[in-house]
């Protein structure tokens, strides 16, 4: 066979089989702590990139699934087993010793997933939601935190959603910072049609052991896809995808699409292209921003050969290539238009304009999408009811986000507050 073109690398690229060396993790230490056990994988992961961890199951203690269960608001739904919240806390004892043997002889049954319908905001139609039963959703909780300590090291800056201060406040800053600083006049709007639906699971079991080589986490999440879905009081097999509302599902996403989207992007697009470009992903919602239109143009097409690739198709309903920033602010005052196109991300309408002193800016001018003024009052009446701690934690975030809609629209300066510990 030939070489191939630099088109078809550009189309396909060769990220998804990159083969890591396989080399032993650290070992059990009894005297570590479970943060100093976590620290110690993340500064091995941080200063060995290619490294196999082989022996990270034993970080899934007792404490750890406790602290999680804790972690995990008393008013959940329960699972197929009907076991509340507080119920799981009252007969820990009972059950988180048998589970994590069966998970260190590579034994444990992940129970079935009842899944619910929730509806999309503004829509008729509804969207699928996986509800664990508890004592699974810790130890699922436990199990990406173990996995967090290695997976932090390797995520792009790109990636936001599912990870430690990296959420939608720091994605709508970062997007703002990217098309008010930087040489942005495309924007590529891309929606990944049923993406928790659509996972390929052989790919999410290659994608994991790059990093992951300890049989028994690789199991674990082997039997967390294949698990059942109870649906209609009838209990269907899980060929493909990954039941959305599970702690395991954000990392496992995450995961394929660094591999998937982050990587293919920063390492094999970019250096091919004739301008500047840039990535913000929030778990499956992302935008791509581009100086030139050719440049955008040629990385859409790319795109829907890399996602067809590992099982993913665009929605083409929801993904346009739209003129914005700057640069397209001048372009449409020239042509007598009042300003660009808008775009849409995370349930917020962006659009170009300038502020008072004419200089060019973000603005979200207060509209939202599909409902979200309805939403957030709702939200917000429901959090009239809270605790005085909770109401705390509660206005220390939304100033947060408030100050970041205020920075895109020129007001303030600073992003966002620091945050004091509660």
């Amino acid at each position: 066979m030939g070489k191939r073109p630099a088109e078809d690398e550009l189309f396909v690229g060769n990220m998804g089989s990159i083969q890591w060396e396989i080399r032993s993790s650290m070992q059990r230490e009894n005297s570590l702590t479970m943060e100093t056990g976590l620290e110690r994988i993340a500064e091995k992961a941080r200063s060995e990139p290619r490294l196999r961890f082989t022996s990270l199951a034993h970080h899934i203690t007792r404490e750890r699934v406790w602290t999680n269960l804790c972690q995990i608001p008393k008013r959940s739904a329960p699972g197929v087993d009907g076991q509340t919240v507080t119920e799981a806390k009252e007969r820990f004892g009972e059950w988180v010793d048998n589970m994590l043997q069966s998970v260190h002889r590579q034994g444990y049954r992940a129970p079935d997933i009842r899944r619910v319908y929730i509806p999309k905001p503004g829509k008729q139609e509804k969207r699928p939601l996986g509800v664990p039963c508890v004592n699974d959703r810790a130890l699922q909780r436990s199990t990406a935190q173990v996995l967090s300590a290695i997976y932090e090291t390797d995520f792009l800056p790109c990636s936001f959603g599912g990870r430690p201060e990296r959420g939608a406040h720091q994605a709508l800053a970062t997007l703002n910072e990217v098309i008010a600083g930087g040489k942005v006049s495309w924007v590529l709007e891309a929606d990944l049609k049923n993406f928790f639906g659509s996972l390929n699971h052989e790919w999410v079991l290659r994608f994991v052991e790059h990093r992951v080589g300890d049989p028994r986490l690789i199991s674990l999440i082997r039997r967390w896809l294949k698990a059942g879905i109870l649906e209609d009081g009838a209990v269907h097999p899980n060929e493909e995808g990954t039941p959305q509302g599970g702690s395991i599902s954000v990392m496992l996403s995450n995961v394929y699409l660094h591999y998937v989207l982050d990587l293919w992007f920063e390492r094999v697009v970019k250096p091919r292209l004739r301008g500047e470009a840039y990535l913000i992903r929030y778990i499956d919602d992302f935008v791509m921003c581009f100086q030139y239109r050719e440049d955008a143009l040629r990385v859409q097409a790319a795109l829907c050969k890399r996602l067809g690739k590992f099982g993913l198709t665009l929605e083409p309903t929801k993904t346009k290539l739209v003129e914005f920033g700057r640069f397209a602010q001048r372009h449409a005052t020239k042509h007598g238009r009042k300003r660009p196109e808008t775009i849409y991300f995370l349930g917020f309408t962006l659009y170009c304009t300038r502020n008072l002193k004419g200089n060019f800016k973000v603005d979200t001018g207060g509209e939202f999408g599909d409902g979200r003024k309805s939403r957030a009052l709702r939200h917000f009446d429901s959090r009239m009811r809270m605790s005085l701690r909770e109401s705390r934690r509660f206005l220390i975030d939304n100033l947060s986000f408030h100050l970041i809609l205020q920075s895109m629209d020129g007001h303030v300066t600073s992003i966002a507050p620091n945050r004091p510990d509660s």
